[in-house]
């Protein structure tokens, strides 16, 4: 009994060389995939051994809790200068920001620019100007209100100056 299991299949004539080479080449196929492998593992284990270092899964678990924890502070401490940072601008807002101030002789037989005009203005340009008229008599002061870089009350020229350096309009070394 001559059993031929290629003769059975119809592909008696085929040369079992070809198939031997298919299949060397197909096995170093797999050996250079399985090289490659190995060396990314290699290089991943690499990377494992580096991060856990001294460490186990609970201390991993619990530096992990810890960042989890520093983020948490780092949110609401965000949060907290966030809200304090706009308390701040609410109030510097209405603090006085903007000066301009103008000294002169008001009656020129002084001798000396005594007298002054003063603008404090806010961000938003409210404020006042401080008029002082230094004479022989004494020394008198007026204020005037402005709203909006406006005064409704007419302006003497060292008044309007103070003003215009308050506002930035006047550069302030024109007045020297």
């Amino acid at each position: 009994m001559n059993y031929n299991l290629l003769e059975e299949t119809g592909i008696g004539s085929f040369d079992l060389t070809y198939l031997f080479i298919a299949a060397y080449a197909l096995i170093l196929i797999l050996i250079i995939a399985v090289i490659v492998q190995t060396v990314r593992l290699g290089k991943l284990s690499k990377q494992y051994k580096k991060f856990m270092k001294g460490k186990n899964a609970k201390s991993l678990e619990k530096d992990i809790e810890g960042i989890y924890e520093d983020n948490q502070f780092l949110k609401t401490s965000v949060e907290k200068n966030r809200k304090d940072i706009q308390a701040l601008y609410r109030k510097f807002e209405g603090a006085f920001q903007k000066v301009g101030i103008v000294k002169y002789d008001a009656f020129n037989q002084m001798g000396g620019q005594l007298s002054f005009s003063l603008a404090l203005l806010d961000e938003n340009y409210n404020g006042f100007i401080l008029n002082c008229v230094h004479s022989t008599e004494g020394c008198y002061s007026y204020t005037k209100e402005v709203k909006k870089g406006i005064c409704e009350i007419s302006l003497g020229d060292e008044e309007k100056r103070a003003l215009d350096i308050a506002m930035g309009i006047t550069d302030v070394t024109l007045d020297k």
